[in-house]
């Protein structure tokens, strides 16, 4: 079952109906099923993507402080 906000992807391709909208509306909903089937809730999907896209390295630390990744989700 997709989330009803997954579905703005889908409204931007029902406004802008090109084949770029339409596969990148079908991404979004792919990468949030996954999730899903993951056991992932919306939120904490979109924590996850976040932490995957900023990397372990934190700049405002130093090497010795690498920290591991964590979802305070529920």
């Amino acid at each position: 079952m997709l989330d009803a906000r997954s579905f703005l992807s889908v409204v931007l391709f029902l406004f802008h109906a090109r084949l770029w909208t339409l596969v990148l509306a079908l991404i979004v909903m792919l990468v949030f099923w996954v999730m899903e089937q993951r056991g992932l809730t919306f939120e904490s999907s979109l924590r996850a993507i976040r932490c995957w896209l900023l990397g372990r390295n934190r700049p405002a630390n130093s090497r010795l402080a690498v920290r591991r990744w964590t979802d305070f989700g529920e």
